[in-house]
């Protein structure tokens, strides 16, 4: 009864004014940054962040859960009519969309695209209000040295998402830690690293440091590498109602490349750059016809659209049960929720039970939106993919340092986005793991706080870390991980020489 009350008392959040005006707002403007190959949903989310400080918490949780929605939709217009992904989540879009583009079928596919996206969203999202009652009990065992454990599983998975060099990736971790314990000492009042200088008493704001690790970065990057988003003709031609037929004919495909999006989106360090890529490899794998991928294959378009909306449901499971984001967008949502007092654990799946539910029926009515505007005004809006990115830098680099300054009226901040852009561009010219740099600079506060906590508890006594089966259990997932990229290797080696 409880829960059929949060859900009705939810309902009554999401349809309510503004909140249901701002999910509309967020769905355009993620579509939006999403078709920009080059901003995308992290991007979009970091600028619009520090912009929702007046809203209330959850109106602006929900204004950044759509645009990141929208966002990961969006990302398919470019990938399909210009062969650029708007974003890493539609990459593997561009292998069958874009040849369909080239075949006259551009509204078949932006249609497979629509429908697709809908549907695996929907799909996770209920499957996320029937796992909801399973999350509550599984983190109300939960307590402050199992979020140590939990913030310090997360921290580990640096030597997962560390692409490339695993010293890099751990350089970029520790670096993103380091930063964090600037300020006063969270519980004795002890300055650290400060300097002498007073205005950085408080720490950096790691939203200001989110903001220019993903705003500012991109725009250097965007600057560096081109003027023009797309320079491209562009043809829209091809039947929206073929396009809807053909999804509905392949089910199978569909529903299952979502359920690939939303396991893998549970994965920190994963997300949709990763799980864009499976889907459309199982859907080559169970193939009568695998030779046609990269051809124009419809399910091509089908399994990573419905991947990438399923990514989101699953990203939210880390992110609002322990507070681990899986990717950048996630990493924005998290410092979203945590600036608007929305504190990820036991009290969102609890008290603040009804306030869970309206973001997930928010991304439900989200998902039927993209649906409509896929099938309806997105051929009309392709044009997006032509804007110059003359106009597009300064605007965003002006709207990124008004959010910063916004944050808590301090310089500092400013001067954060500035830094952090400048660190972040380097990073990624030399191949630096940006989400093992988010992994740090947003879990670092958080392992600290409970370990301190923990040892006050114990009295000073690591015992307490092992004391439990669930802590027990974590501890040892943090070895297996830690040591996994190391022994795994190994063991491959032995496995093959046996046979």
């Amino acid at each position: 009864m409880a829960t059929v009350g949060a859900l009705s008392e939810a309902i009554g959040i999401a349809f309510g004014w503004p909140t249901i005006g701002l999910m509309l707002a967020g769905l355009l403007l993620g579509i939006f940054f999403g078709s920009l190959p080059g901003i995308g949903s992290s991007l979009g989310m970091a600028i619009i962040l520090p912009l929702t400080l007046p809203l209330d918490g959850i109106s602006a949780i929900i204004l950044l859960v759509s645009i990141y929605s929208g966002a990961m939709y969006g990302g398919s217009i470019a990938a399909i009519l210009i062969n650029v992904p708007g974003t890493a989540a539609a990459a593997a879009t561009t292998f069958d969309g874009y040849p369909m583009s080239k075949q006259g079928k551009a509204k078949n596919a932006l249609a497979m695209s629509a429908v697709a996206s809908s549907v695996g969203g929907l799909f996770t999202i209920i499957a996320l209000f029937l796992i909801s009652p399973v999350l509550v009990e599984i983190v109300l065992l939960f307590g402050s040295p199992e979020y140590f454990l939990i913030a310090l599983l997360g921290l580990s998975m640096i030597t997962i998402v560390s692409q490339g060099s695993m010293v890099k990736g751990l350089v970029a971790g520790f670096f993103g830690l380091l930063l964090t314990t600037i300020g006063i000492a969270p519980v004795e009042p002890t300055l650290r690293y400060t300097f002498g200088w007073f205005a950085i008493r408080d720490g950096l704001s790691y939203v200001a440091a989110l903001i220019g690790l993903f705003a500012v970065t991109e725009m250097l990057i965007l600057a560096r590498d081109q003027t023009e988003i797309a320079d491209a003709d562009i043809s829209i031609s091809g039947s929206l109602r073929e396009g809807v037929r053909e999804t509905i004919r392949h089910p199978v495909t569909v529903i299952k490349s979502a359920f690939i999006g939303m396991g893998i989106g549970a994965i920190p360090g994963s997300g949709a750059s990763v799980s864009n890529f499976l889907a459309y490899g199982e859907a080559m794998r169970a193939s009568e016809n695998a030779e046609e991928f990269g051809n124009g294959n419809p399910k091509g378009v089908m399994s990573s659209e419905a991947s990438n909306n399923g990514t989101v449901g699953g990203s939210l499971i880390p992110t609002l049960s322990f507070g681990i984001p899986g990717s950048g967008s996630t990493a924005v949502l998290l410092g979203g929720l945590i600036m608007h007092g929305l504190i990820p654990g036991p009290d969102l799946f609890t008290s603040q039970l009804p306030k869970t539910y309206s973001m997930f029926i928010a991304l439900f009515v989200g998902n039927i939106v993209i649906l409509v505007l896929g099938l309806t005004v997105i051929t009309k809006l392709s044009y997006v993919t032509q804007i110059d990115t003359n106009y597009i830098i300064p605007i965003i680099l002006v709207l990124a340092t008004l959010g910063a300054l916004a944050l808590r009226n301090n310089w500092v901040d400013v001067f954060t986005i500035l830094a952090l852009g400048f660190i972040g561009y380097y990073m990624r010219k030399h191949n630096f793991s940006m989400v093992a740099f988010v992994l740090g600079i947003v879990l670092g506060p958080i392992a600290e706080q409970n370990l301190l906590r923990s040892l006050q508890l114990s009295g000073g006594s690591l015992g307490i870390f092992v004391s439990k089966p669930l802590s027990l259990m974590l501890v040892i997932a943090i070895v297996v991980v830690l040591l996994g990229p190391f022994i795994g290797p190994k063991l491959k080696q032995l496995v093959a020489r046996r046979t």
